[in-house]
């Protein structure tokens, strides 16, 4: 129902995590690469990832592929230099849900070119950044909260 896409991600277990968020909510992830680590089958098993067979997986060869094959109209882009909060824009069905390095956060061209599509976690000033995988999870289900009816249906639950 909607698409999780890890531009660069660096560091293996909150790519686990993420995955888990997305087997959990029937969303896709995407990884841009370059990884900053192997999901080999061998890795994976070995890190004990025994939902990753549950998971819908895409992997890019390039942040250039993705972008060209994707309508960037659909794109929202989490960054701590959004220019509005999460909860103010309204996902739909497809939308996909972008997230930087955990090192660096989005490529700068990114957020400069489609600004209107930046959006950030409301945090006090004492904070920097949260985790990667903690910002997933809560954009992602502020996106189910927003459908939460067409969602509900389409995985049969409540």
């Amino acid at each position: 129902m909607f698409n999780v896409v890890l531009v660069n991600p660096q560091i293996p277990p909150n790519t686990g995590n993420i995955g888990r968020i997305c087997v959990n909510s029937g969303a896709t992830l995407h990884l841009v690469k370059p990884l900053g680590f192997d999901i080999s089958e061998k890795r994976i098993k070995r890190a004990g990832l025994d939902y990753w067979n549950r998971l819908k997986l895409k992997v890019w060869e390039s942040l250039e592929e993705f972008l060209e094959s994707v309508e960037m109209e659909r794109c929202h882009l989490a960054t701590t230099k959004g220019i509005k909060y999460h909860f103010q824009t309204r996902y739909r069905p497809g939308d996909y849900l972008l997230f930087g390095r955990e090192d660096g956060g989005l490529p700068q061209f990114l957020i400069e070119n489609y600004r209107e599509q930046t959006v950030q976690i409301p945090m006090t000033p004492e904070g920097r950044s949260l985790n990667l995988a903690v910002s997933v999870g809560i954009i992602l289900y502020e996106a189910v909260r927003q459908n939460f009816g067409q969602w509900s249906r389409e995985y049969g639950i409540g």
